[in-house]
């Protein structure tokens, strides 16, 4: 009797590939954390933290492969270094050559006290990440992260080491390179931002720098002509009109629209009980014309809390010719904290999602452009940055 045919085994499904979702990427003076959302930032679950103790000073994922992440740390006993993933956050390894200044012939010279800002290159150059120092300094990895090396001269140029003051300038945590941002249509046009030291622009690839200081402030007493006393806090593109920047800076809140190389000092729309100093600064991501920032304390001794204890953002919704305050769900009163320059971003998804990270440790968010804020997690150590995500 001829036996019965075994029925073929049905092949084994593949795995189900996870749906994207968006990821809130926070940096703190502790360690970092990865928030994951519901797929509809309703809800967020924590992942971390990553490097407990240590400082986390950016943390920035390459939205060019969705996976791969950077952080620029400072490790106590083995110093500042950045760490590199590639499994969102499971494992990470250290750069085998982080970003160092170059040694004098004598064997002295400036020493990296920090990493402070991260930037993926253009989308041309896979695997090309810009990164600023303090003291300030800038430097190019070609290789994800793994490795380091000065860019241009700007590092080591006589006028520029003068431009950048001294190794402490008096701010806290000490002078910083800021703000490298990369022209989406050109990757050799790049600007950065120096605390101090100023703006400053290139459109051949680092080779000649340009600083861009017109029309900005400075301190009352001060001289506007030498570039020592610029300082902007943080500088911004527009995703949707890369000719248009705009500044929020020690003196005020300012826009640039190229060609032209004047700022306009859009800050002086705010009201007057609230001032326009502050260091975060959002810019939407399909509408030039609208921005958010963060204002705090401006007095002669700057307190860097919240205006009168009550946070709040602003937003303009026509270049800086007036703003609205919007503070729905914020506390009222003797909320004494504020919110540094990397700390506060937005999503690109169609009803912009708004969040920032607090002196105090909370992290706020909101799902529609700033109208509602909800705290989405306290208790966490100073937040130094704050950036969006979402997963490939």
């Amino acid at each position: 009797m001829a036996s019965r045919p075994k029925t073929p085994k049905k092949p084994a499904k593949s795995a189900r590939k996870k749906a994207p979702h968006n990821l809130l990427l926070v940096a703190t003076r502790k360690g970092a954390w990865i928030y994951h959302d519901d797929g509809a930032r309703r809800a967020w679950r924590a992942d971390g933290p990553h490097f407990l103790g240590h400082i986390i000073h950016h943390l920035v994922m390459d939205p060019r492969d969705g996976r791969t992440l950077l952080a620029a740390a400072s490790t106590g006993h083995l110093g500042p270094t950045i760490f590199r993933s590639t499994d969102l956050g499971r494992s990470w390894t250290e750069a085998t050559r982080p970003p160092a200044f170059t040694k004098t012939a004598d064997g002295k010279g400036r020493s990296v006290n920090h990493t402070f800002w991260l930037t993926p290159a253009h989308a041309n150059e896979p695997d090309v990440w810009y990164a600023g120092t303090s003291p300030q300094g800038l430097f190019r990895s070609e290789d994800g992260g793994v490795t380091w090396e000065p860019f241009s001269g700007v590092n080591d140029d006589p006028q520029y080491r003068a431009w950048m003051g001294g190794e402490q300038d008096g701010s806290p945590d000490g002078p910083r390179m800021h703000s490298i941002i990369v022209d989406p249509r050109d990757p050799a046009h790049l600007y950065f931002g120096m605390s101090s030291g100023g703006v400053h622009e290139t459109r051949d690839g680092g080779r000649h720098w340009t600083p861009l200081v017109e029309g900005l402030e400075v301190v009352e007493g001060l001289d506007v002509g030498n570039l020592t006393f610029h300082d902007p806090h943080c500088v911004r593109m527009c995703p949707s009109n890369p000719d248009r920047l705009y500044q929020q800076n020690h003196c005020g809140i300012y826009r640039l629209d190229r060609p032209s190389t004047a700022w306009q000092r859009i800050g002086k729309a705010m009201p007057r009980s609230v001032g326009d100093v502050g260091f975060p600064m959002v810019v939407h991501p399909a509408d030039d014309k609208t921005v958010w920032v963060f204002p705090m304390d401006g007095q002669t001794v700057w307190p860097r809390t919240s205006v009168g204890g009550k946070p709040c953002v602003y937003r303009t919704r026509n270049g800086g010719k007036s703003w609205q305050r919007m503070d729905a769900g914020m506390p009222k009163a003797e909320a004494w904290w504020t919110v540094k320059r990397q700390a506060m971003t937005a999503d690109a998804q169609k009803k912009i999602g708004l969040y920032f990270g607090t002196t105090s440790g909370e992290l706020w968010g909101s799902r529609d452009a700033g109208g509602n804020w909800r705290c989405l997690a306290r208790h966490l150590p100073e937040i130094y940055a704050v950036e969006t995500a979402r997963t490939a």
